[in-house]
């Protein structure tokens, strides 16, 4: 029997699913939806972010096809006469709602007539919702057991530090690394980013992402759970290992040279002070966070004085006026249609010369206010999830996990207002990974037996 210190107890707790069949949640498989959320990650991350499949959009990224191929498998499980998704999941309604809503706009801008731009934008965005939505579904009722779970946040620890170790390269010799991850079969749809210069003798890097912004956000969602591994691993090894991991991944937030990026680990690390640690936990993370600071002062001359600039002359900085004289027009487009908006993915830049960095601003002037509270919606359902798991759940370990899943929901919540969070595939599908297991952890710890031991069908089993 395996050792109950490996396995959370209701890992080995069998379900009825048809007659004289059970289910066990520890049952091995070859392929199973943690398998391919974990690929997923892999490719979302280690392979630049515009590498798609050629004549196809930025929807046709591997990562985000195969979010397509889960949104289908997931509504076969549904359909399916063998049902194993028995058990309640309020994140579908989250998710539902939102589709709804997506729809509802899309249609509004449908009636309001669309030049072929605006037309293509809002299919474009439309696609990409469901491959989001599958991804989140898949995460939230397809994971079988919080041993599988943990794999794919290890999956993603090692993808996130892969993508840190390309943005140290890049940033300490001054070459792009990412240029080389270009597989056969795969066409690059426009140019890596750059090395853009900002402060003085410093420049910004972003990895495989797609902006800068991007790289170091995703980079702050993945060191919660870094911290997490770091503490709770099964061995002294597996702990060091995550430890520098997590502090790769930490000392490549900076470098991107990002106040969002900043903030966003600013806001995961205040929250799991708050939820998840106790006053010996937090005056260690207090040292390392010294050491590291001082380590990077000495590694990185300017860095550190460019980023405190970069907060303290906000009023001088151009990219944040050209970002409020654009605010100007959410009022002139939010008063023609409150409610539903121009249509999802229509406020193209190459017709209004426009980009709103506010992923809240740019969702009440594309989808209205019924766009708004339904993204919202999503969030606090999933913050909610968290937090009921974390209140249920038997061990420090599950405890301290679900506090990370609820950082990164507030993190997602900060960020979108300073950049439009969800235009960035690396960032948006990170996001959908994370917020699906908010379900999932919500269903582990449920008292009823059926609902915690509910999963999709495996394939190749």
């Amino acid at each position: 029997m395996t050792a109950p210190t490996l396995h959370h107890p209701v890992d080995l707790e069998p379900s009825l699913i048809a007659p004289r069949t059970y289910s066990s949640r520890r049952l091995q498989v070859r392929l199973d939806v943690a398998g391919v959320i974990s690929l997923l990650i892999v490719l979302l991350y280690v392979l630049p972010a515009t590498l798609i499949v050629p004549s196809l959009t930025f929807a046709g990224r591997p990562a985000l096809l195969l979010a397509l191929a889960l949104f289908a498998w997931w509504l076969m499980a549904r359909l399916s006469p063998q049902l194993l998704m028995v058990g309640p999941q309020p994140l579908r309604w989250a998710c539902g709602f939102y589709l709804v809503s997506l729809m509802l706009s899309y249609m509004a801008g449908l009636l309001r007539g669309l030049p072929s731009l605006e037309a293509n934008g809002q299919n474009f965005n439309v696609l990409i919702s469901v491959q989001f939505i599958g991804l989140v579904l898949m995460a939230a009722d397809g994971i079988p057991n919080w041993a599988r779970l943990r794999r794919v946040l290890q999956v993603f620890l090692w993808s996130a530090a892969f993508m840190a170790v390309i943005g140290l390269i890049q940033s300490l010799f001054e070459y792009d690394v990412a240029q080389h991850l270009v597989v056969p079969g795969l066409e690059l749809k426009s140019d890596l980013a750059d090395f853009q210069m900002r402060g003085a003798n410093l420049f910004r890097v972003a990895g495989t992402a797609t902006h800068y912004i991007e790289f170091s956000t995703v980079l702050a969602m993945a060191v919660p759970f870094g911290l997490h591994f770091s503490r709770f691993a099964q061995t002294r090894n597996t702990r060091i290992m995550f430890a520098a991991l997590t502090l790769i991944i930490a000392a490549a937030v900076p470098i991107a040279i990002s106040r969002t990026g900043v903030v966003a680990l600013g806001v995961a690390m205040l929250i799991m002070f708050i939820a998840a640690w106790n006053w010996r936990m937090r005056y260690n993370m207090l040292v390392i966070s010294i050491v590291v600071i001082a380590a990077m002062n000495v590694l990185r001359p300017g860095l550190l004085g460019t980023l405190k600039a970069m907060f303290l002359w906000v009023e001088a900085d151009p990219s944040i006026e050209g970002r409020t004289k654009d605010y100007a027009y959410i009022e002139h487009w939010f008063s023609q249609r409150p409610w539903l908006g121009r249509g999802p993915g229509t406020l193209i830049p190459d017709l209004y010369n426009i980009i709103l960095d506010n992923q809240w601003a740019y969702t009440l002037v594309t989808c209205g206010i019924i766009g708004v509270v339904a993204l919202a919606t999503l969030h606090v359902t999933c913050i909610v999830l968290a937090i009921i798991a974390l209140r249920r759940a038997a061990t420090d370990e599950d405890r301290h996990l679900c506090a990370a899943l609820i950082a990164t929901q507030f993190l997602a919540i900060v960020v979108g207002g300073t950049f439009d969070s969800l235009g960035f595939t690396t960032f948006a599908f990170t996001l959908a990974a994370l917020t699906g297991l908010c379900g999932a952890v919500w269903r582990f710890t449920h008292p009823r037996r059926t609902v915690r031991t509910s999963t999709v069908r495996r394939i190749l089993g």
